[in-house]
Formats: structure tokens, sequence, C-alpha cells
């Protein structure tokens, strides 16, 4: 392992880890880095801020798969939070877990319809997994591309008269056609945000390409033993461990309706800030769920961003130009991703010429 530096930087820059899922993708976030000539494979993911470890079935080989590292070494983010984790994460944030961030940050194209899943809140993470955090997530979609003629949809929450009996069944009897007949379809385009607790059921359709914040975990109960592109699912990334009765547990089946669900998960842009330096939005807020924050920031010329007392993280999504703080000046460039820790202090982002930037900043749970 390598020497942790003892002098804390402003902006730590943090690698680009993709991860191994068991459906297909990957050729976005290939063109997003540059490379108009990827393919779509097993690789649809890139984490970002990671202190999680993936669990994938069979690859066990693959250690630590998903964590961060600092750029250009070996240091994972995880090992120099643990140093330190007061000055990295807040003295507040860093008082329970010795290296818990309580968010995770992924980038997502799928060019398959994902297998429809649930994830648990906290309460049944804590009595089935021994987990202080479940997995609220939110979608923020980026684009998207047709799929045999399909554009990108997602699917969310069950429809009226889902029982946990009833779902059992369909799963028992693998009936793929009555599992996604039971939920709701909504299309989706770049822009649109959508918030999904721990225990509803859903899935990422075809075509869609995403930045994703969730709760640290990857604690998934699928219902689908293959999936669409023919990929058998093993029966621990069914059930997580927890066994094919158990994981039912995990879904919520109260009754929501189509409306409800659009009113309630379909979130606006809040605290939208305009000016002759550029513009910054909140995507979703802690008004929304105390479990994380994400705002974008777009750039032109300079623009100040105040300082946090706790951690954050920056994706650089467009553009190119700078970043002044601590003293010291930061180059920023399209898919660079870094660790803020806490108190860095004020930020100042500089687009560089005819190179706006496009930023997003995420945060944990509210303090």
């Amino acid at each position: 392992m390598e020497n942790i530096a003892k002098e804390k930087e402003a902006l730590i820059r943090l690698d680009n880890p993709r991860v191994w899922r068991t459906y297909l993708g990957g050729r976005m976030i290939d063109a997003l880095h540059g490379n108009p000539d990827g393919v779509d494979g097993h690789f649809p993911e890139e984490w970002i801020m990671s202190v999680v470890a993936a669990r994938n079935v069979g690859r066990e080989d693959v250690k630590d798969e998903g964590l961060s590292h600092i750029y250009g070494t070996q240091t994972a983010l995880k090992e120099l939070i643990e140093a330190n984790p007061a000055e990295y994460l807040g003295a507040g944030h860093a008082a329970g877990e010795k290296c818990d961030l309580g968010v995770l940050v992924k980038i997502i194209d799928s060019s398959e319809r994902l297998t429809i899943q649930a994830h648990p809140d906290i309460p049944t993470a804590r009595a089935l997994f021994s987990s202080p955090h479940g997995k609220t997530e939110c979608w923020h979609i980026l684009g998207g591309r047709e799929i045999n003629g399909e554009k990108p949809c997602i699917y969310l929450g069950f429809k009226r008269g889902v029982t946990r009996e009833r779902w059992k069944e369909l799963f028992d009897k693998q009936d793929l056609d009555g599992m996604l007949d039971s939920l709701e379809r909504f299309d989706v385009k770049a822009g649109d945000t959508i918030l999904i607790e721990g225990g509803m059921p859903h899935a990422i359709g075809a075509g869609c390409f995403l930045v994703e914040i969730q709760e640290p975990t990857d604690f998934t109960i699928r219902v689908e033993r293959t999936t669409p592109s023919g990929f058998a699912v093993d029966d621990f990334l069914c059930h997580q461990g927890l066994g094919f009765d158990k994981m039912f547990d995990v879904f919520h089946y109260e009754e929501t309706s189509r409306e409800e669900i659009m009113r309630k998960y379909f979130i606006k842009p809040s605290n939208v800030r305009t000016g002759e330096a550029g513009e910054s939005a909140t995507l979703v807020g802690y008004e929304n769920t105390p479990m994380f924050r994400l705002d974008e920031l777009r750039v032109s010329g300079s623009l100040t961003v105040p300082g946090l007392p706790t951690f954050s993280g920056l994706y650089v999504l467009e553009g190119r130009g700078s970043c002044a703080a601590g003293g010291r000046e930061y180059r920023l460039e399209k898919t660079a991703q870094f660790f803020v820790p806490a108190g860095a202090g004020d930020m100042t982002l500089s687009a560089g010429p005819g190179s706006p930037l496009r930023i997003l900043r995420f945060r944990g749970p509210r303090a």
C-alpha cells in the first residue's frame, strides 16, 4: 500500500472504477470518456466516490471491485478516510462508523432492461442485513437511446391490488409478463429526476443513461432468474442470502396510484439560481429525502461555490476549466471526479475558453 499523504488537499481527484453487473450496457459511458467505438458488455456502471465494494457472485477474486482510488495510485479513498475520518468527513458525520460516507454515486448505461428489483429501507436493512443503511436511491436522466425501436423508460411501483402472495406466485412461475404488468411504466427523457424509496419495486428500462445517487449498499433483491439478454442470475443475487421466501419481506405492498407516484417521486429542480457566470439547481434535496443531495452547476465564466462543513463530491459531465480552492488550482476536465473533504472552503469554478462546465455536486445524509 502506498503512503497516504499527510497534507489534506482541498480537492482529491479519484479514478473512474467500472463495475461488473449481470445486465448489459456501458457504451454510452465509453463515449462519455471519449471512446466512440465502445461496445455494450457487463461493465455498464461507473462508480463515483465509492467506499463500498460490489457484491458479485463468481467474482470474489476481484478484490474490492467498485472502490474509488486516489487518481494515479493504488490508495483507496476508504483507506485515506479511515486514517482520519473526522478530518475528511467532518466531526459530526464521522461520529459513528470509521468510514461511512452514507452515500454512493454511479453513472449507469443500460442497453437492456434491468431485472425487476427492490432494495431494503433502513428498518428492513437493519433487521435482515444488520446494516445501518438501506438503499433509497434517485435517478437523474442524462440522456438515452432507442433500443429495438423502444424509447427509454422506467418501471416504478406496484399497480393497485398486488399483494405479497400474488407477487411471490408470479416469481415462482417466473411469469415475466405478469410481473412487468404489475408495475407502472413511465417514459423518461433527459432532465427527469426520479426518487426510488427503499422497498419500492422498480426496473431501469433499456436505453437509459443516468446518474444514480443512493445509500451506500449493494443489497438488491431480484425477482427474475434470467436477465432479458439470457444471463442466468445466481440464487444469491436474487435473495442476497435471505432465501427465496424471506426476500419478499423487502418489498412494500402499499397501494399507490400512478398519479401519486408521479406527484411524489418525479422531482422538479429547486433552488434554481442564474447569473452571468452560470447557473445552479438542486436536482434532489433534503426536502425530498434526508439520505443525500444532488446539485447541478453550469459554469460559463467564474462561479464561487460556498464551502461546506461536511464532505461532498464533484463529477465533471462536460467542459474543461479549473477550480481554485485551498490556495491551489485544480484542473477540471470531462469525466474527472473529486472527493472534497469537510471544511475545504469556498471553490471558484472557472470554465475554459469556449468550454462551459457542467458539474454534478453531491452530498451525503443531512447532518
